[in-house]
């Protein structure tokens, strides 16, 4: 069950294609999900892709899949920074960034709205939102701030990424087998 909720929550992700994705699955309890995050970087790590556990709660654990490589680039812009600085977060280093986002999502139950600029949407979009999560231009897999076409062109991307790499992995190709090198 935890392989096919990866692959349908992560393609994009698996295939080089987005920053990072997050999807909730039961355990029977932390260690199991711990192990299971163990097992997954030891066959991603080599593909660049890195597997951390967000939080624990009620038999669910919040799983991030990121490229660390892509977070460092999105970290970087000059936006998604001086989002992440009106955030609390007062260094824009990948790993720190990504240790003050555990800690929030450990301290609270609902998300912070930065949290889409770990997953690679736009600055403009995540600042939107923050700002005024009614009034945007479109929602498809986030609400879109700014330039609805690209969006549009993401959305399709990333569906038919996630429909293909389904496909395969039902034939049976691993999860190591599905991840690129990038």
């Amino acid at each position: 069950m935890g392989d096919e909720m990866l692959v349908r929550n992560c393609a994009p992700t698996l295939a080089g294609i987005k920053t990072g994705n997050m999807f909730s699955r039961p355990f029977e309890d932390e260690q199991k999900m711990r192990s299971y995050v163990r097992a997954l970087n030891a066959s991603l790590r080599k593909k660049g892709l890195r597997v951390i556990p967000l939080r624990y709660k009620n038999g669910n654990g919040l799983i991030y899949v990121y490229r660390p490589a892509f977070l460092t680039r999105d970290l970087g812009n000059t936006d998604a920074a001086r989002i992440l600085e009106k955030q609390g977060y007062e260094n824009v280093s990948a790993d720190i960034c990504v240790s003050r986002l555990k800690r929030k999502l450990e301290e609270n139950d609902t998300f912070p709205h930065e949290i889409g600029l770990f997953l690679g949407y736009p600055p403009e979009d995540v600042n939107g939102f923050i700002k005024d999560s009614r009034g945007c231009k479109y929602s498809g897999l986030w609400k879109v701030y700014g330039d609805v076409e690209k969006a549009k062109s993401l959305f399709s991307k990333y569906k038919r990424c996630t429909a293909s790499y389904c496909a395969l992995h039902k034939k049976g190709k691993s999860i190591d087998g599905l991840a690129v090198v990038s």
